[in-house]
């Protein structure tokens, strides 16, 4: 667990976070560990490492607010919680919690010639989290795409692994582009990538900005 300005951070694998403040935000929930009861659960896409009908029994409350993009619509239809079904560039306002969804696609990640993993068309998201005025950004399964340029935060984390997001290379020249105080590797550990990439990343980017590599809950 690490602690920005208040904010508690937890890392349980992959991509799978919790935000702990004034509201407990969880992030893409996959054979994690945990009691925590989320208030708002946020899935970037539907892909099985990120909605799991498992994890989010285990994270979800009666009064939890479900946000998601269109993919995952269909699968949320079994759990009896409020759901907010979001594009790209739309945000809500949960509880106190400010939620942002901001596009996330593959360039040059392909499953066959000519079809990358997660194609732009499909309108997956990252997410914009803002709660106790610290603003995270999770940026999903996703390439250094354009739209990172424009992004203002204090807490980045962002994919590492390559095969399907960003390679550690990738991640750092992202890293350059955004505007961050503090930048947070991810998705390592369960499906591909280790720390090893994640020190690779630490150390592309140096000591232009502070890298946190967290330890799994």
């Amino acid at each position: 667990m690490w602690t920005y300005k208040g904010v508690k951070v937890h890392w349980l694998g992959h991509d799978s976070f919790v935000l702990q403040g004034s509201r407990t935000v969880v992030l893409d929930p996959f054979r994690a560990k945990g009691s925590y009861a989320a208030d708002v659960l946020l899935v970037s896409h539907e892909h099985f490492d990120h909605l799991s009908d498992e994890d989010v029994r285990r994270f979800a409350k009666q009064s939890t607010l479900m946000v998601a993009p269109e993919q995952c619509e269909g699968p949320l239809k079994a759990f009896g919680q409020e759901k907010r079904i979001v594009k790209p560039w739309e945000s809500l306002d949960a509880i106190g919690v400010k939620i942002e969804a901001v596009p996330a696609y593959n360039l040059n990640k392909f499953r066959e010639p000519g079809k990358v993993f997660h194609p732009k068309e499909d309108r997956k998201v990252g997410y914009l989290v803002t709660m106790d005025g610290v603003r995270f950004y999770h940026a999903g399964d996703s390439d250094f795409i354009p739209e990172m340029k424009s992004l203002d935060v204090d807490v980045a984390l962002l994919p590492v692994s390559g095969t399907y997001v960003m390679t550690a290379e990738e991640a750092a020249e992202a890293a350059g582009s955004i505007s961050a105080k503090a930048l947070v590797p991810m998705h390592i550990g369960k499906i591909v990538g280790t720390m090893a990439d994640a020190e690779r990343f630490r150390a592309l980017v140096g000591k232009n900005k502070k890298v946190e590599i967290l330890e799994e809950e």
